[in-house]
C-alpha cells in the first residue's frame, strides 16, 4: 500500500488528519479527490516523481469501472456506529492495482522504491519495537509492559529471531519485511491482493539482497494460506478495509482470517491511523465476545481468542478536546 509522511503535530489539524476518508458520493468531486489522495500519498523519503493529476485521474478510471454496493445492514463495532459508512477509494482494490501500475513503472524508470504508509520513520519504529517484543517473548519475559525493553542485538537476539515465522498482510512494496529481515527476521512471507504490489515487492527485494523473502498473491479476507504464524503484521491494511463501503462487515471477516492465520501464542501487530489503541483494543474485545458466544452455542472452547498484549508509547502525542492522542497507534495482541 502507499504511504503517509507524517508531519509536526498541530492540534488544529489532528482532526482533520482523521478524516480525510470520503463518501462514495462525492468521489466524482475534484477538489475531494485531490484531499484524499493529498492526505494519504504524500512523498515519502524513499521519493516518487509520480504524476498526482494523472494518478487521479487513473483512480478515477478505475472507480468508474467498480459496481458501488449500498453500505451493508451489519452494524459497525464501535458502541455507536457512525450514521454514514465512511468511505473511499482506497478502500478497492482498483484504486491499489492503479497506484501500483504507476510505482512500477516509476520502479524501472527511475529505481524509487515507491511511498512507505505513515513513512519511513513509523516503519522503523515498527520493526525494531516489534524486535524487542519478539525476543523478550522468546526469552520467557512476558510482562504486562514490554515498552521499555531493548533487544540486545547480538547473535542470540538473532538466533531467537530466526525460529519466528512471520506475515505481512497487505504487504504493498514489501519495505516492511525488509526492515524486519534487516532487524533478525528471517522466515518473511508477504502477501497482497494486488498482483502489481507483490509484483514491486518481489522486485524491490531482489535488488535489495532480500531474495529469501517470499511475496504471494492473496486476499486476507479470502486468504488461501492455510499456514499458521507466530507473528503476523498489519500496517495500514485495516484501516483501508475499513474505508470500503462494507467496511464494518469486511472488518469482522478480517478479524476471524487473522484468528486463524495467527498460531497460538503468536502475536499480531496492527499499526492504524484510523483508530486509537483503544478503539482497537475494543473491536477485538467485541471480536473476542463474539467468537464466545458461538463457541457456546457450539458447546466448544469458549476461551477468547486475543489478549491485549502492549502497544507503542513513543509516537508523538497532542492534546484535543481534553483528551491526549496520537496520528498513529501500533499495538500488539496475544494469540490465546
Amino acid at each position: 500500500m502507499a504511504g503517509i509522511r507524517l508531519q509536526p503535530e498541530d492540534p488544529d489539524v489532528s482532526q482533520q488528519s482523521r478524516s480525510v476518508a470520503l463518501s462514495a458520493a462525492d468521489l466524482v468531486s475534484d477538489d475531494d479527490r485531490s484531499v484524499a489522495a493529498d492526505s494519504w500519498s504524500i512523498k515519502s523519503e524513499y521519493g516518487s516523481t509520480l504524476d498526482d493529476d494523472q494518478r487521479h485521474a487513473d483512480a478515477a478510471e478505475a472507480l468508474s469501472n467498480v459496481n458501488l454496493r449500498p453500505p451493508s445492514d451489519y452494524s459497525s463495532d464501535k458502541d455507536e456506529p457512525d450514521s454514514e459508512a465512511v468511505t473511499s477509494m482506497l478502500g478497492f482494490q482498483s484504486y491499489w492495482d492503479a497506484a501500483y501500475a504507476d510505482e512500477i513503472t516509476n520502479f524501472r524508470e527511475h529505481g524509487h522504491a515507491g511511498e512507505v504508509w505513515f513513512g519511513v520513520d513509523v516503519m522503523e519504529v515498527v520493526a525494531s519495537w516489534t524486535k524487542a517484543l519478539c525476543v523478550d517473548i522468546s526469552q520467557g519475559c512476558i510482562a504486562n509492559d514490554v515498552d521499555d525493553v531493548k533487544a540486545e542485538a547480538d547473535e542470540l537476539g538473532d538466533k531467537l529471531l530466526s525460529s519466528w515465522s512471520v506475515l505481512d498482510i497487505g504487504t504493498g512494496n514489501g519495505l516492511l519485511l525488509q526492515e524486519l529481515a534487516k532487524q533478525g527476521f528471517s522466515d518473511l512471507t508477504g502477501t497482497d491482493y494486488s498482483e502489481r504490489a507483490v509484483s514491486l515487492a518481489q522486485s524491490l527485494a531482489n535488488r535489495d539482497g532480500f531474495s529469501n523473502i517470499k511475496f504471494l498473491v492473496d486476499d486476507v479476507l479470502e486468504t488461501k494460506l492455510e499456514q499458521e504464524f507466530q507473528l503476523v503484521m498489519d500496517k495500514g491494511t485495516l484501516d483501508a478495509i475499513g474505508l470500503h463501503p462494507d467496511g464494518p462487515v469486511k472488518r469482522r471477516i478480517y478479524w476471524d482470517a487473522v484468528s486463524r492465520l495467527l498460531a497460538p501464542g503468536g502475536i499480531l501487530v496492527i499499526t492504524s491511523c484510523n483508530s486509537t489503541k483503544d478503539e482497537l483494543v475494543q473491536e477485538v474485545e467485541n471480536f473476542n465476545q463474539r467468537k464466545m458466544a458461538t463457541a457456546q452455542d457450539e458447546d466448544s472452547c469458549r476461551e477468547p481468542p486475543f489478549q491485549y498484549f502492549s502497544h507503542v508509547r513513543t509516537y508523538p502525542t497532542f492534546m484535543f478536546g481534553g483528551s491526549v492522542g496520537s496520528r498513529v497507534a501500533t499495538v500488539a495482541f496475544l494469540r490465546k
